[in-house]
C-alpha cells in the first residue's frame, strides 16, 4: 500500500476523532476513488530498530490522481511520538488529515489538538506540517494552553517537535494562578497586548522563523 511513505522522519506530527462525508468533500473530490483502503489502522513505526511513533486511524485511504499521490484520513488520526527512551514527547489529534506524498506536506483540519513534552497544548482548526522545512504552522486562530496561562492569537509557527513556537499576532494572555488562594477555582488575570513589552512576549517561545 506504500504506507511507509506516510511517516518518513518526523512527518508524524498529526491528528484523531470522527468526521463525515460532507467535511471530506471540501478536501477531496467525490468523483475520486481510492486505490487502497484500510480500516482500524494501527502501526508502530521504527527507526534503526527503535520505536518512534504510534499511529492510529479508523480509516486510511490512498489516492493517485493525475500523478498526485496522497493519503487521506477522513475519520481522523491519533499520533504519538516517542524519544529514544520510549517516553512520549508529543501527540497530535484531529478530525481530518491529509498527507501529500510528493510535496512531503501534511494538513490537519477540524479540532486539531497538539501537545508537547512540557504539557503545552495547541488548539486550532487547521495545521500544516512541511517535512523538509521541519516547520509546523497555521494562519488561523490558535489557543495555547499552558500550566499557568492561556495565550490566544492569529497565526502560529513552530519547529517539528512543538518545542520552539510563536504566535504571529497575539490577542491576549490569561494568567492562571497555581497557588492555593483559599478560594474555589483558580485566580486569573488577563494581560492586554498593549501592556506587553519587547522581549517578554509570552506568545513567543524561543524561536522565530524568518
Amino acid at each position: 500500500m506504500g504506507i511507509a511513505a506516510l511517516v518518513t522522519g518526523a512527518a508524524i506530527l498529526f491528528f484523531a476523532c470522527e468526521n463525515n462525508l460532507e467535511k471530506i468533500k471540501a478536501f477531496s473530490s467525490p468523483e475520486n476513488l481510492p486505490i487502497a483502503e484500510a480500516k482500524n489502522f494501527e502501526s508502530l513505526l521504527t527507526d534503526s530498530g527503535e520505536v518512534r511513533f504510534f499511529i492510529k486511524a479508523p480509516t486510511l485511504l490512498q489516492f493517485d490522481n493525475e500523478g498526485q499521490s496522497y493519503f487521506e484520513f477522513p475519520d481522523g488520526i491519533e499520533l504519538i511520538k516517542y524519544d529514544e527512551n520510549k517516553e512520549i514527547i508529543s501527540s497530535i489529534t484531529a478530525n481530518y488529515a491529509k498527507q501529500f506524498e510528493k510535496e512531503k506536506k501534511w494538513e490537519a483540519k477540524n479540532n486539531v489538538v497538539a501537545t508537547n513534552a512540557q504539557g503545552d497544548t495547541l488548539k486550532t482548526e487547521h495545521l500544516i506540517f512541511e517535512e523538509e522545512k521541519g516547520k509546523i504552522y497555521t494562519e488561523e486562530f490558535v489557543r495555547i494552553i499552558r500550566p499557568d496561562q492561556i495565550i490566544t492569537g492569529i497565526g502560529f509557527q513552530s519547529d517539528q517537535s512543538l518545542q520552539n513556537w510563536r504566535i504571529k499576532d497575539p490577542k491576549g494572555t490569561i494568567y492562571v494562578s497555581t497557588e492555593n488562594t483559599g478560594q474555589s477555582g483558580n485566580a486569573v488575570t488577563e494581560e492586554p497586548d498593549s501592556a506587553k513589552t519587547s522581549g517578554s512576549n509570552p506568545a513567543e517561545n524561543k524561536l522565530e522563523f524568518k
